[in-house]
């Protein structure tokens, strides 16, 4: 059985399958709703139905209130479609998003080698090319884990296999078997595309990137596939990590800077002990980034990746530095693991 979604103010049309949730027939469609946590607790998926009748799923009543119910309102990644209804959502029309269709994808694990102590390298070959833009997720079933786990994909789309970094979360029992288990030839299973992090490639000017720990995925996947195209505009990489072990590609974005002059690549370390031998950058990338372009970042867009605690401070320093909320993108997403201690918000900065 399945009903008829029409999304206004769009009037398009999609299917949904008894069961599915209005969030997944409609990513499955190609239309993109704002979302975030995906379980029912955060809120962002909010929209109002017009016609019909809908489940609400396992909606929170802290994310979706009884007078919200009441005035129409549903959580599209919860409610299911009770027969043909209409949805009034909030569509983002950004120029540079594809609006992929959210794909299912069988793949096999063809390497793996440990890039930093605590983050492995994976490799992994598919059928059937994975669209998807650089800066995007996909969310990876784990087997003998509840919920699938969000991951960036680290490679540019013109490679040809699937890269990833799993930071080994202590206790995680995820990226323990990913870790631990999971071998060359091995069977896996995700979803792709997802998330709303990609290059504003239409805005014509000047892109910086920092990166954390293993939220170098992304930029690693925006800036070589800007250099595959032959984008000329100045491109510039902080990449901040604790110490020489811990920072990863070091070798890849020095050679891609002597390629490319357009491209500058500024590795920082913030836990270097007495006689370490270091001839870079010392202390935190957002200290970095303001010595850089000495506290002067007009102009510019700018993409963050890494812990909250990095790109805080750097969300902090553009902004003394007079960049602004919309030039500034932050890559936010939650997984199942997260959504039992997930609370309703009102970030300064959406989730993409």
């Amino acid at each position: 059985m399945s009903f008829q979604i029409t999304i206004e103010p769009l009037g398009q049309g999609i299917a949904a399958a008894d069961g599915q949730t209005v969030l997944d027939a409609c990513l499955r469609a190609g239309v993109w709703l704002p979302h975030a946590c995906g379980h029912g607790v955060c809120g962002t998926c909010k929209v109002q139905l017009l016609e019909g009748e809908c489940e609400h799923g396992d909606a929170s009543n802290f994310a979706l209130m009884d007078f919200e119910r009441d005035e129409g309102k549903i959580l599209a990644c919860c409610a299911m479609a009770q027969g043909d209804i209409v949805i009034e959502a909030e569509i983002d029309e950004d120029p540079d998003a594809q609006f992929l269709p959210l794909e299912d994808f069988e793949a096999e694990l063809v390497e793996a080698r440990m890039l930093t102590p605590t983050i492995r390298g994976l490799w992994l070959r598919t059928a059937q090319p994975v669209p998807f833009q650089a800066g995007q997720y996909l969310m990876l079933h784990v087997p003998g884990v509840d919920g699938a786990r969000a991951f960036s994909i680290a490679n540019a789309p013109q490679d040809g296999l699937i890269e990833l970094h799993i930071r080994r979360v202590p206790g995680g029992r995820a990226t323990g078997w990913l870790h631990e288990s999971l071998q060359p030839g091995d069977a896996l299973r995700f979803t792709a595309p997802n998330g709303r992090f990609f290059v504003r490639k239409s805005a014509g000017l000047p892109m910086i990137f920092v990166a954390g720990g293993s939220g170098l995925s992304s930029p690693k996947s925006m800036v070589q596939d800007l250099l595959a195209e032959g984008c000329e505009l100045p491109i510039t990489l902080v990449q901040g990590a604790r110490s020489r072990d811990e920072l990863y590609y070091r070798e890849l974005f020095e050679a891609l800077a002597e390629l490319h002059p357009n491209f500058t690549y500024i590795p920082v370390l913030s836990d270097l002990q007495p006689g370490d031998d270091w001839a870079g950058e010392r202390g935190f990338a957002h200290e970095a980034l303001k010595a850089h372009f000495a506290n002067d970042f007009r102009g510019h867009k700018a993409y963050l990746c890494g812990p909250p605690p990095m790109t805080e401070a750097c969300i902090a320093t553009l902004m003394q530095g007079r960049l602004f909320e919309r030039d500034i993108y932050t890559e936010k997403f939650f997984t199942a693991a997260d959504a039992a201690n997930a609370a309703p918000r009102s970030p300064l900065f959406k989730a993409l």
